[in-house]
Order: C-alpha cells, then sequence, then structure tokens
C-alpha cells in the first residue's frame, strides 16, 4: 500500500470535499431548525389561546362576582322586606286575634238576643226604646249592620293574611332556587378554571420537553454530523489509493460512499487473496529446498 497521500489530494479538491460535507450539515440543521421553527410558532399559538382564555375567564369572574354582589343587595333588600312583611303580618294576626274575641262576644250577644227576641217579644219594644235613647244606634237593624261590618272585615283579613303568606312562601322559594343555581354556577366555573390550569401546566411542561429534545437534537446532530463527514472523508482518501493501485479504475462519483467502501471491500479480499498465494507457494519452495536425510 503506498503511503504518500498528499500527492493524489490536491488542496482544491480538499476544498472542495470540505464546502460539500459543510453545505450538507448546514441543509441539515436548516431542515432541523425549520421543523423546531414549526413546533414552537404552534405552541406559541396555542400559549396564546390559553392566555386569552384565561383573560375571558377573568372577565367572566369578575361580572360574575358583580352579579353577586348585585344578587347579595338584592336579597338583602328582600329579606328586609319580607321582615317588615313578617312583622305586619304578625301585628295583624294580633288584630286578627283582637277582631276574633270581638266577633265572638259580638256572635254570643247575637245569639242570645236572638233567643231573648224569641222568646220575649216584649224585649222587642225595650230595644226599640234603648235604640231611641241610644246615641250611637238610632235603629235595631244598625246593630246587625255593625255585626255583619265586622264579619265582612275579618273575613278580609283572613284573605289578606292569606294572600300575604303565600307571598312570603314564594319569594322564600325563589331565593333558595336562586341560591342553589348560583352555588352550581361558581362550583361550574371553579372546575372550568381547575381544568384551563391544568392545560396551561401541561402545555407549559411539553414546551419544555421540546426545548430539552430540541438541545439534545441539536448535540446529536453536530456530533454525528462531524463523524459522518470524517467517515467519508478517509473513505474517499482509502478509495483513491485503491482505484489508483487498481488495473481497472472505476469512476465511482464523490457522494456515492457506499460504492467507494465497496470498491476497497474488493481490493482488500484480492490483496487477502494474493498474499496466501503467496504464502502457499513460500512453502512449497521451502519444503523442495529442504535436503533429504541419509
Amino acid at each position: 500500500m503506498p503511503e504518500r497521500e498528499d500527492e493524489h489530494l490536491t488542496p482544491v479538491t480538499r476544498l472542495l470535499e470540505k464546502r460539500r460535507e459543510m453545505a450538507e450539515v448546514e441543509q441539515a440543521l436548516a431542515a432541523q431548525k425549520e421543523e423546531f421553527q414549526m413546533k414552537m410558532e404552534s405552541l406559541q399559538q396555542r400559549r396564546e389561546e390559553l392566555e386569552r382564555k384565561e383573560e375571558q375567564l377573568k372577565e367572566s369572574l369578575l361580572k360574575f362576582d358583580r352579579f353577586l354582589k348585585e344578587n347579595d343587595s338584592k336579597r338583602s333588600r328582600a329579606l328586609k322586606k319580607a321582615q317588615e312583611e313578617k312583622e305586619m303580618a304578625r301585628l295583624k294576626d294580633r288584630d286578627i286575634e283582637e277582631l276574633n274575641k270581638e266577633i265572638v262576644l259580638l256572635a254570643v250577644k247575637k245569639d242570645n238576643l236572638h233567643k231573648k227576641v224569641e222568646k220575649n217579644a216584649i224585649f222587642w219594644q225595650y230595644l226599640q226604646k234603648v235604640t231611641e235613647k241610644s246615641e250611637k244606634f238610632e235603629e235595631i237593624r244598625e246593630i246587625l249592620g255593625r255585626f255583619d261590618t265586622l264579619i265582612s272585615t275579618q273575613e278580609q283579613l283572613l284573605v289578606r293574611e292569606s294572600e300575604n303568606q303565600e307571598r312570603i312562601e314564594n319569594e322564600r322559594l325563589w331565593l333558595h332556587q336562586f341560591i342553589e343555581e348560583k352555588n352550581n354556577k361558581i362550583l361550574q366555573y371553579n372546575n372550568e378554571l381547575a381544568t384551563l390550569q391544568s392545560r396551561l401546566d401541561n402545555a407549559r411542561s411539553e414546551a419544555i420537553r421540546w426545548e430539552s429534545k430540541w438541545n439534545h437534537i441539536q448535540n446529536t446532530a453536530a456530533k454525528k454530523t462531524l463523524l459522518l463527514g470524517q467517515i467519508k472523508m478517509v473513505t474517499l482518501n482509502l478509495f483513491q489509493l485503491v482505484n489508483k493501485q487498481s488495473v481497472q479504475q472505476e469512476d465511482i462519483p464523490i457522494e456515492d460512499t457506499a460504492g467507494q467502501l465497496k470498491k476497497i471491500q474488493m481490493f482488500i479480499l484480492n490483496l487477502t487473496e494474493v498474499l496466501a498465494d503467496l504464502k502457499r507457494m513460500d512453502v512449497a519452495t521451502s519444503s523442495h529446498s529442504l535436503p533429504h536425510p541419509n
């Protein structure tokens, strides 16, 4: 094997080879950089989308907080109004009790008077005399009219009390439903906020992982590119030496490293066979030249 490799590689050839290798490395790095840039742009879009949704959620929470404050104010006014109506109802209940007592007394008096009228017609004249002497009632029917008025008043008060109780019950039921709905809304917003926070954390972790992976790819690509360039250079030098020593030279392109390796392999196999033949011939020659024993 010849040892003077510098005679077969000119400086121009070496420079062209270096430039070709650098162009291949730059193309590979540019492709990886473009792919990583696309992934980073996608992650940036997802991050911006999450930030936009987070701002919208904050605005919704602020609006909902104002809504809750307004509802708390309305509820306080409603409770105050209900308390006032309850107090009024209590006073009316007391008035009704007093009126009921009065009605009972009047009813008893009416019965007594009716029985007395039936049993004692003579007292009719007495009542007429009483009405004549009375300053409040001029006739007996005025007394009966007063009784009817009290009965009607009692009925009206009972109807009004029933309506007030029904209205209070409806307000209480509405308030309970309103509070329950708002509590469910708050729970729903809390769940959505937790979900969005989890997605944001996952996106940040994914971005960190891709950045680490890109750094690893860059380091690995640089090392492998350098090693590949060295292997291609050594292979080309060996091929040029082998090709010059071969009887039939082949024109293999510079970038066809596999073809160059195949040519080198065939040359080494041929040399190995030649050496084996020489060794066999040397052994045979040595055996013929030895003297025969007497």
